[in-house]
């Protein structure tokens, strides 16, 4: 039988509902929020009774839970990683538990269902442990995510894989923000870029990014930097990528400019759709929004610099 992997995210209750907006970019069903804060007046509001069980009413009404449930196909060892990443960036303290499965096991059971993903016309990503499969003239490009987000499985990173072999030219320099396992550059790399560089706030994540760029043969072109945005980064680039969540795509937006080249493209993803408008708003203060793209509840925008 086919175990799913039970997350529990504990936060302050104050801040649930932007860590369950946090918690649906791993997936968009199977979550739950458990949240005693407003017990009493919920469940008269709710029952029209004021009975309640003595259990429920000595719970911590400081704490709140998200819980999510995942197929035995994803990653538990990435959403940790992508959701503490996340967590961290926005500051919210949080602690997350895994339940139902020994950590020896999920971190290693869920690769039997890790097959290599045709993306576009000319991308394959090959699990690094898979040696069965057939390119069929796609360039291969090898990963292995460790602890960090990006296999090319979420709708997020193969939006931008997809607008990466759109408007990737050769001779290209790279702007990864939050570049996870490193897929964004690498791919670049793969399809003409001469120069990456990819920035994550997690030390684990740019670790991973490293190894992922020398097995496939780029660790020369590409550079990883552990920082906050763009707090490390150095000179203009031809691409700039951010598979982020909405809030600090927001955020990002407001001096990214400064390190695009006046033609530059800025690829932005990690959207949840039901915030698409507001980011989108906030980021037409700053550049033209060219292409728009929606799979599966998630938002990909494209944009340049207004000059």
């Amino acid at each position: 039988m086919n175990h799913w992997t039970e997350i529990k995210i504990a936060v302050n209750s104050d801040e649930i509902e932007k860590a369950g907006n946090i918690a649906n970019m791993v997936v968009p069903y199977g979550i739950y929020i458990e949240d005693y804060a407003n017990l009493e007046q919920e469940i008269q509001d709710i029952a029209h009774i004021d009975l309640i069980d003595e259990a429920l009413l000595k719970r911590d009404r400081s704490k709140a839970f998200v819980h999510i449930y995942l197929e035995p196909d994803v990653s538990p060892a990435e959403a940790v990683a992508f959701l503490s990443e996340r967590y961290n960036a926005e500051n919210i303290k949080h602690s997350i538990e895994l339940l139902d499965c020994a950590e020896e096991d999920w971190r290693n059971n869920w690769k039997k269902y890790f097959n290599p993903i045709p993306i576009g016309k000319k991308l394959l990503i090959r699990p690094g442990w898979r040696d069965d499969y057939d390119p069929k003239g796609r360039q291969v490009l090898s990963i292995d995510p460790g602890i960090a987000f990006g296999t090319g499985g979420h709708e997020t990173t193969r939006l931008c894989l997809e607008m990466c072999e759109k408007y990737i030219k050769k001779g290209d320099c790279v702007l990864d923000v939050g570049c996870g396992s490193g897929i964004l550059g690498i791919a670049s790399l793969l399809l003409g870029a001469e120069k990456a560089v990819g920035v994550d706030i997690d030390a684990a994540a740019v670790k991973t990014a490293k190894e992922n760029a020398d097995i496939n043969g780029v660790a020369d072109k590409f550079t990883s930097i552990c920082g906050s945005f763009t707090e490390k980064v150095e000179g203009k680039y031809d691409v700039v990528f951010a598979n982020i969540v909405a809030d600090a795509i927001i955020f990002l937006s407001k001096g990214i400019e400064a390190f695009m080249k006046n033609d530059a493209v800025y690829i932005m993803s990690g959207i949840i759709d039901t915030r698409a408008e507001e980011v989108k708003n906030s980021v037409k203060r700053y550049f033209n929004i060219i292409e728009e793209h929606f799979n599966n509840g998630w938002v990909c925008f494209v944009a340049k610099k207004i000059i």
